[in-house]
């Protein structure tokens, strides 16, 4: 069976990682997998880089000025939306004519127009579509928030300066739903969260859609020795330590305004805390909390597992999230985890079994999460219950196995 992956890029974000993490689990399954991307990061000799530099920074600049250029030169929400208006051309590359499987991931900014999706559709290929937020379904946003006009066919989008009920949304929907409807598509969503709303929406009605989870190599992000590793990195070893991972670690949604405030209320009761970060714009973070702060910079995948085994507890106090992999990692680390209930958030993290779910935007109770995490709970049975959480659902030898299940009974 030949698979192809289609990614925008196969390492920048965490769409691309858990989209490489599949090629590498597939391929050890002994599937013959490839995968196109538009911004290739890798050296991995099954990745193909399409379109050339120049062609790729057009599409991508093209597609942002016209949003730019209809949004009354805002750069407000300029990149809380897509449009798909261009992008490279895939079905006439060999790699595409020998597939069995079209396999779609994160494909914006550039990577396919919806044209081109047409085509993709219309070939007659076997297509499945991972989706790691909701553009797939909605009219040109990749969060909704809480607008719920996906759920007819979009119109006055909360995105756009000038709403109304024929905006670009509602121009995209419409045109989303023409390419769709030229073949047969299974949409895999990462969480139950995400399938669930993806249900709502008109784009799925003659679809197929399920939930699959992100993979992950147990194997590389795995338990160690807490002393060594913080010796290794040079960390304190009488401090708890609180880890918070994001690839711009500044950005708003990532929930700093929250940790901010947690790291306040805790330091009424405890300064026995460092907070490490690790991720672009660290610095920025360190001195706005309350507490002792460390940034590491930017952390290379090969050396995250060590980063994740040094702390006491993983926080993620993110406004908008699917299926983390940071979660993901630091669990099958043995690493207990606290975040807001929101997203697919929940259905990683068993309240007060592998880490803590604190009400959504409520910093009082993130701090609550992290002090109960740190102080009061069994920190041996959170920690190996993490551990066995992720073996039983996120290994990539089980993930691989499902997703080989959805290709063979693919119409």
């Amino acid at each position: 069976m030949n698979i192809l992956l289609i990614s925008t890029s196969d390492l920048h974000g965490g769409a691309a990682i858990a989209a490489f993490r599949l090629m590498n689990a597939l391929q050890a399954k002994g599937m013959n997998v490839n995968m196109l991307v538009r911004d290739k990061r890798s050296s991995n000799g099954n990745v193909i880089e399409v379109g050339n530099k120049t062609i790729n920074e057009w599409n991508f600049l093209w597609e942002r000025g016209k949003i730019f250029m209809t949004n009354r030169f805002s750069r407000k929400n300029l990149f809380d939306i897509s449009i798909a208006n261009t992008g490279v051309s895939v079905t006439e590359l060999p790699e595409f004519k020998h597939a069995d499987i079209i396999h779609l991931h994160w494909i914006n900014q550039g990577m396919l127009s919806l044209k081109e999706l047409e085509n993709i559709f219309a070939s007659g290929k076997k297509v499945v579509w991972t989706m790691h937020d909701m553009w797939p379904f909605t009219g040109i946003c990749h969060h909704a928030g809480n607008c719920t006009n996906y759920q007819q066919t979009c119109g006055l989008c909360p995105y756009l300066v000038d709403a109304s009920p024929h905006d670009l949304s509602r121009k995209v929907f419409k045109q989303k739903q023409a390419v769709y409807s030229s073949g047969y598509i299974t949409f895999v969503a990462c969480s139950n969260w995400l399938k669930d709303l993806a249900k709502k929406s008109p784009l799925t009605t003659a679809h197929r859609v399920i939930s699959i989870p992100n993979p992950i190599d147990t194997q590389h992000y795995c338990p160690k020795d807490k002393i060594s590793t913080r010796k290794k990195l040079q960390l304190p070893l009488d401090k708890k330590i609180v880890l918070f991972a994001a690839v711009k670690t500044s950005d708003k949604r990532k929930g700093m305004d929250y940790l901010s405030e947690a790291s306040r209320l805790m330091k009424q009761h405890t300064d026995n805390v460092l907070f490490l970060i690790a991720g672009n714009n660290g610095k920025e973070i360190e001195t706005r909390l309350a507490l002792p702060a460390q940034s590491m910079g930017f952390v290379a995948p090969e050396n995250m597992p060590d980063i994740y085994n040094a702390a006491d507890v993983f926080v993620t106090p993110s406004l908008q999230e699917n299926l983390p992999n940071t979660i993901m990692e630091a669990m099958a680390c043995g690493t207990p985890c606290v975040g807001f209930r929101i997203g697919g958030i929940p259905e990683m993290i068993d309240h007060l079994k592998t880490g803590y779910l604190a009400e959504y935007k409520n910093a009082d109770d993130l701090a609550k999460g992290l002090f109960w995490t740190l102080f009061e709970a069994d920190t041996e049975t959170l920690s190996a219950n993490a551990r066995e959480k992720t073996l039983n659902t996120y290994a990539q030898e089980k993930i691989a196995e499902q997703y080989k299940k959805v290709y063979d009974q693919q119409q």
